[in-house]
């Protein structure tokens, strides 16, 4: 059975944790968020430079009780860094404001058109210098994908992208299995609008959870790195309490069912 300190192989050897904090929007919030999330048993954590707090993320992580060897922290590139070619500069300003000596997961957070292979020749460049553990992208589709490998040295360990039960992402699941990628869900819980849904509703009353839990379970046994976000001890707490049941491939299929392909970020339309 998995837990909160599980892990997922990258295609480079190193250890992912399966289940982590997310960050965005957290603001003066950050630092007692993660710092409860360690204490519950998080151990991945996951920033953006686009997110401006990856000073409290490295605050938290030093004032954790936690050693840093022991913590998996992901931060990413903004597409304006990407677009005035200061990809190199944006990386040591996140490692400066992280306050750390490196970083477990860079990742490019959107496709910017005409950047892709400059910025991940950036970031083959740190993973060499091994500055970073790992490198991956963020918010790439299919076709993203297979133009980052016409140039790449280094195939992506990791895509996060938008994955929920009204957008399941099945076939980039797919492919990112298949090319030894690891998929990974941002906003997993879609910002609750499933969470009325009749079969989650249901499983949760079967299994004595919330739909949330059903949805991040959905997650963990998809092989679907899970990063739910929450300034809240108890939710944090409550997120994680995932790892005593098991859903059916059935009840897996149910939840593929509500699948609406409702995209909240276009990653083909990056004009921001």
């Amino acid at each position: 059975m998995k837990s909160l300190q599980s892990t997922i192989t990258l295609n480079n050897g190193v250890e992912m944790p399966i289940f982590g904090l997310g960050v965005y929007k957290s603001e003066e919030e950050t630092v007692p968020a993660v710092q409860s999330a360690l204490r519950h048993g998080y151990r991945l954590i996951d920033t953006a430079s686009f997110y401006k707090n990856e000073k409290e993320v490295g605050e938290a992580v030093r004032t954790s009780g936690v050693s840093r060897s022991g913590i998996f922290v992901t931060t990413k590139i903004w597409n304006d860094d990407q677009r005035e070619g200061r990809q190199r500069e944006a990386f040591e300003d996140s490692l400066k404001a992280l306050g750390m000596e490196y970083v477990d997961l860079y990742l490019i957070h959107w496709p910017v058109p005409g950047k892709i292979h400059e910025t991940w020749k950036v970031l083959e460049q740190l993973y060499e210098e091994k500055l970073v553990r790992a490198i991956g992208v963020s918010n790439f589709l299919e076709h993203h994908l297979e133009e980052l490998s016409v140039k790449g040295n280094i195939a992506p360990a990791v895509n996060q992208f938008e994955c929920n039960p009204y957008l399941t992402r099945r076939e980039l699941r797919r492919y990112c299995k298949e090319h030894g990628i690891v998929s990974e869900a941002w906003s997993p819980l879609g910002r609750g609008a499933a969470f009325d849904e009749p079969v989650l509703k249901e499983l949760a009353d079967k299994y004595g959870k919330t739909a949330a839990q059903i949805i991040l379970r959905y997650d963990i046994q998809n092989d679907i790195v899970t990063i739910p976000k929450s300034v809240k001890d108890e939710r944090i707490q409550q997120n994680a309490d995932v790892f005593d049941f098991e859903l059916s491939a059935e009840e897996i299929e149910k939840i593929d069912s509500l699948n609406r392909d409702e995209m909240h970020g276009n990653p083909d339309n990056v004009d921001f």
